[in-house]
């Protein structure tokens, strides 16, 4: 009975040495990577470095005149060498019929107005021979004023009904046309909105076309660099995805007055692109010339500001702390001044020298330890 008792006490002995061996060991969240720069003092805001998104010249919406079924869109052979309906991204020539609208109801109202056309001239025809002969009677005193009157009342009559048959068949002519959805001048398809069956009513957007033979960079400045910056003037752009190529352009618009929130100025450049090489939505880079500030301000990269939870209207960035060997990110609530390039200016919340962090500010949270990548 004692033999027993004690096998049975070294088998749960046993059992429980193997259970505890085999137990997953708690999972440990890896530390955050994130990558520091320091807090700038500048002088100068020379060689600021600003981004700006390529947009198209000219942006238009291609809506029909006439409601009705869309019975032809325009074919074009794609990549695969089979025959398409146009769609995003093909460029089209002036006077392209896009699409058309069934015709035949509208070639019904055409035919219409050109009955009550012959109609009306029909009975023209017959009041103005009328009027005539009693023009005639009149001077030889065969009829009376009042007989002349009635023939010149019918002939007016006549004649204002043949005038407005011509205005219906004009207008019919017109809404035919109409059916017809065309170019009005070379262009870049955006986006296409129709199928072939598809019902659409008067006014709606057929397509969202561009002409990019000419885009545009537009980006804000603070008023310490509008002084350096005239219409007119030259301006070089480039972009990463054709590194080693300018792209040079226009100053085309410098707007009058500051954003009331950002408290900077709107600034335009035309890039000519016939070949259509700059996309819409590409990311361009442009380097301006600046000037003596009246006092040094601390900087910081855009990309290390992030909202703060409890006021998302405010701004913060996370400043990392050494402590016991370890790094820490704190959030700090900061004052936002001007935009330098790529940089605010910050006039309350950080020191000169400070190191915060400017890749993965979102991924952190306040006081996470985090592993710092070179």
């Amino acid at each position: 009975m004692k033999t027993r008792a004690l096998f049975l006490l070294c088998l749960l002995c046993w059992i429980g040495f193997f259970t505890g061996c085999n137990r997953e060991k708690p999972y440990k969240k890896p530390l955050t990577a994130v990558r520091l720069q320091t807090v700038e003092e500048r002088s100068n805001i020379e060689g600021l470095r600003y981004s700006a998104s390529i947009m198209p010249y000219t942006q238009i919406n291609l809506s029909f005149r006439v409601g009705g079924y869309i019975q032809h869109i325009m074919q074009i052979k794609g990549a695969d060498g089979r025959t398409r309906n146009i769609q995003e991204g093909d460029v089209i020539s002036k006077g392209t019929i896009l699409a058309k609208v069934r015709e035949a109801d509208y070639m019904a109202k055409l035919n219409m107005a050109k009955s009550v056309l012959a109609e009306a001239t029909a009975s023209f025809t017959n009041a103005d021979i009328n009027f005539k002969r009693a023009t005639n009677l009149l001077k030889t005193e065969s009829i009376t004023g009042k007989e002349y009157d009635s023939a010149k009342a019918l002939f007016d009559s006549a004649k204002a009904r043949i005038d407005g048959a011509k205005a219906q068949v004009e207008e019919a002519q017109i809404a035919l046309g109409d059916c017809s959805l065309k170019a009005p001048m070379p262009l870049l398809i955006m986006k296409r909105n129709i199928e072939t069956g598809s019902l659409v009513a008067p006014g709606a957007t057929g397509f969202v076309a561009a002409d990019t033979s000419s885009v545009k960079a537009v980006f804000g400045v603070p008023d310490v660099v509008l002084s350096n910056l005239v219409l007119g003037g030259s301006q070089t752009v480039f972009t990463e995805a054709f590194q080693g190529k300018e792209f040079r352009g226009i100053i085309t618009g410098i707007s009058p007055s500051a954003d009331p929130h950002s408290r900077v100025f709107e600034i335009e450049i035309t890039i000519p692109n016939p070949d259509n090489r700059l996309k819409a939505g590409m990311i361009v880079s442009l380097e301006t010339t600046g000037g003596k500030l009246k006092k040094p301000i601390l900087t910081v990269p855009l990309n290390a500001i992030v909202r703060p939870r409890d006021n998302p209207a405010g701004y913060a960035l996370y400043v990392v702390e050494e402590k016991e060997g370890k790094s820490i990110a704190r959030m700090r609530n900061i004052k936002a001044g001007d935009v330098f390039g790529n940089a605010l200016a910050v006039t309350e919340g950080v020191r000169a020298g400070e190191r915060v962090i400017v890749t993965g500010a979102t991924l952190v949270t306040d006081g996470e330890q985090v592993n710092i990548a070179p």
